[in-house]
């Protein structure tokens, strides 16, 4: 399984809850490979954070400041059924390039998710800013990274040619919107799906991948003796 999505979608988190549900009750999960892949909605976004996001929100879709927080609000409630605490008025707008590096990172050390997971509580929860450095370390390394390594990438231009295959990948599938799943790199499912929709795909992959063996032993006559059983 595939993910691409990032860290400051809000469908993004809800996306990445409901694939747990499903995958929780897929009965083949212990073999299940997932990775997450760069996708920035916002590749423009300053690297200073900047801004609150009701403002920014109302000026992208030309709503007022009142209708922008209440579509906040209605995000907060859907987030909240599937256990995500959200709090928009303390996310800042940033750009998040760098923590998409940081995730490759991650990958290569076996911790990508809960990275992930620290990334996205971090911005829609605690507010952090998720397009500085020092703060990516921090939430970084609490999630399993050793902080002084992820400085050094940060320092560097490391893992940004991973970042922009990624973006070209997700082009080539023709994904213009997060999060985007990819099952064996047959099957995409775009938005973040209830549970039962993620576990039918997932189900159905297996069932391709894994067709089931007819075994033909050699026939003993007494197994159809009667000829009911042919044609």
């Amino acid at each position: 399984m595939e993910i691409w999505s990032d860290v400051v979608c809000p469908w993004c988190a809800i996306g990445k809850r409901r694939f747990e549900k499903a995958l929780a009750r897929f009965a083949h999960r212990d073999e299940v490979e997932v990775s997450f892949h760069s996708f920035e909605l916002d590749p423009e976004a300053p690297r200073e954070p900047t801004g609150d996001l009701a403002g920014h929100l109302a000026a992208k879709y030309g709503v007022s400041r009142a209708q922008a927080d209440q579509m906040h609000r209605q995000m907060t409630g859907t987030a909240a059924a599937d256990g995500w605490e959200f709090h928009f008025e303390r996310a800042r707008r940033g750009n998040t390039f760098d923590a998409h590096r940081v995730l490759h990172l991650a990958a290569g050390h076996d911790v990508q998710d809960a990275v992930k997971e620290r990334l996205l509580r971090g911005y829609f929860t605690e507010g952090e800013a998720i397009s500085d450095h020092a703060t990516l370390a921090r939430l970084a390394a609490e999630a399993g990274l050793d902080a002084d390594e992820v400085r050094t990438v940060l320092a560097s231009d490391a893992y940004a040619d991973a970042v922009r295959a990624d973006e070209r990948q997700a082009q080539a599938y023709g994904i213009t919107a997060v999060p985007f799943f990819v099952v064996d790199r047959r099957y995409g499912v775009a938005g973040a799906q209830p549970p039962e929709a993620l576990l039918e795909v997932l189900e159905t992959a297996w069932a391709e991948a894994h067709p089931p063996q007819v075994l033909t032993p050699a026939a003993d006559p007494s197994s159809c003796a009667d000829g009911s059983c042919s044609t």
